[in-house]
């Protein structure tokens, strides 16, 4: 919703001011303030004003899925770009407990309701939408540990078409052909990011001949260079990538767990006690984890550039939330799905910066299926706009603002 579309805002503090109102709100226009000027605003002025006013929305859309690809590179870059090499689950630790505090203090501060455990009746609903919400999680860190940025971040768009199957078969809700083909379609589409052996018998770790020529051509069309990043990619081996894809794949239908989830929990939970539940049930599972198993342990940043990598991770989750949240109240959910997929783009961009590399033509392939059944199931049913008050969580974004926002 844009801003001159509100009532007048309040003079006093904000602390007086609808907690759940937008963070950001666009300059009001001439027309609004009341005050009779004899100076009109010129053709061109009157457009610009009207381009931001519809378009600003989109516009922190798209800032919070760079922000999702910065946070997904910077996981990257702890976990294998550095002697001292992060695990998964000590990251997930420091961004979960950043976001616990940050998201503690700001209920504390505006007396969110039902703060810290909720409604009784929603508690176990909320303590399997964290539990389901942290494995999804660790599914994503997991693979990028393996993966290529761009192959990892593909996958997570297999979640509208699995939080589809789940709702058919935990709600009961519809589940038509044409989903299950979109389904079909986007698992195709893993197939070929995967490259099992078995049914691409000519393509090993190195890329065989054939494809590494077709590759070649193709990127000699667009003037692209492989060689050169900041940092030496990681080469895993077929049994590490597929391990890799498996933990991709079973985070994403953790994730569409935690949605359906969310759809029953509804409106009887305030949407940030939800995320704190994923938060604090993150932070202390990853440190129970770490604590136990006997290969595990807390490594210490050695270097600037990993604490400043750590503080990255959380300042960018944060903005992500924001700005997610900001985006979906003043945007239609189409357009704003639309624009969950430009994260392809930022990770292909800093995948040719960071590491120089660009992924072979069947990471394209199944790249373009995935997404293609992903828009599929967002085409089948018409989503609701974005309730003005909730908060939009960050493991959310891939599902599309209609499933992300189907908690009324």
């Amino acid at each position: 919703m844009a801003a001159h579309d509100s009532p007048r805002r309040p003079t006093p503090g904000r602390d007086d001011a609808d907690p759940t109102a937008p963070l950001l709100q666009p300059a009001a226009t001439d027309g609004e303030n009341g005050q009779g000027q004899t100076d009109q605003p010129n053709g061109l002025l009157q457009s610009l004003r009207e381009f931001y006013d519809k378009n600003f929305g989109l516009f922190l859309v798209f800032l919070a899925q760079f922000f999702a690809s910065t946070m997904i590179m910077t996981t990257k870059l702890l976990e294998t770009g550095f002697e001292t090499k992060f695990h998964a689950l000590q990251i997930i630790f420091v961004r979960m407990f950043s976001t616990a505090i940050i998201g503690s203090l700001w209920m504390m501060y505006k007396g969110v309701p039902g703060f810290p455990f909720g409604p009784r009746g929603v508690r176990r609903l909320l303590v399997i939408r964290g539990t389901a919400g942290t494995v999804g999680l660790f599914g994503l860190y997991y693979s990028l540990s393996y993966l290529d940025m761009s192959d990892a971040t593909v996958i997570t768009f297999l979640v509208p078409t699995l939080t589809a199957f789940v709702c058919w078969v935990a709600l009961h809700e519809p589940f038509t052909v044409k989903e299950a083909l979109a389904g079909l379609l986007a698992f195709g589409g893993v197939l070929f990011i995967a490259r099992p052996p078995y049914l691409f018998p000519s393509q090993d770790e190195d890329d065989s001949q054939v494809n590494q020529s077709l590759t070649a051509d193709v990127y000699s069309l667009i003037d692209i260079d492989r060689q050169g990043g900041i940092v030496p990619p990681e080469n895993a081996t077929p049994a590490e990538r597929a391990m890799a894809i498996a933990c991709a794949i079973l985070g994403a239908f953790a994730a569409a767990t935690a949605y359906a989830t969310i759809r029953v929990i509804g409106k009887r939970a305030h949407s940030l006690v939800s995320v704190n539940y994923f938060a604090v049930l993150g932070s202390v599972s990853s440190f129970a984890i770490i604590m136990i198993h006997p290969d595990l342990q807390f490594e210490i940043p050695h270097t600037v550039t990993q604490w400043l990598l750590l503080v990255f991770i959380g300042i960018s989750g944060f903005l992500l939330q924001v700005l997610l949240t900001e985006g979906l109240q003043r945007e239609k959910a189409g357009r704003a799905t639309n624009l969950i997929y430009t994260q392809m783009i930022w990770a292909l961009f800093f995948e040719r910066i960071v590491w120089g590399t660009t992924p072979p033509i069947t990471s394209f392939i199944g790249s373009g299926l995935i997404i293609s059944g992903a828009v599929w199931i967002s085409l089948q049913k018409k989503a609701p706009e974005t309730p003005k008050g909730q908060t939009a969580d960050e493991e959310n974004r891939t599902l599309g603002t209609g499933e992300q926002q189907s908690r009324s």
